[in-house]
């Protein structure tokens, strides 16, 4: 259960930067609302799952979710660059995460 709980925790991290990103600096009001709203529901689950998960793995795991999937909607929404560096950044970030997932079975 707590690894479900991580895993929406990480993904409502990405709908937060993506809200704060057309904010535009906390200019417009309704994506300035949703990022802090979802902001505070992704802090609370990351904090629900820390509740029985060690704080590296959870921290680690939630951030690598953040960072991969904001990485994503930057190229399919935004449609920032999507060059080999960058894809080779984030197979390592998901490849961390994996080890971290195993590590902690």
């Amino acid at each position: 259960m707590a690894w479900m709980v991580l895993i929406v925790a990480g993904l409502l991290e990405v709908v937060w930067a993506y809200s704060m990103k057309i904010s535009e600096g906390f200019s417009k009001l309704t994506p300035s609302i949703l990022t802090i709203v979802f902001m505070a529901a992704s802090f609370a689950l990351l904090s629900y799952a820390m509740k029985s998960l060690p704080l590296g793995t959870a921290y680690t795991v939630w951030t690598g979710i953040g960072a991969v999937g904001s990485f994503l909607v930057g190229i399919f929404v935004l449609g920032e660059p999507a060059n080999a560096m960058r894809m080779l950044a984030a197979v390592l970030i998901i490849s961390g995460l994996v080890l971290m997932k195993v590590s902690s079975a």
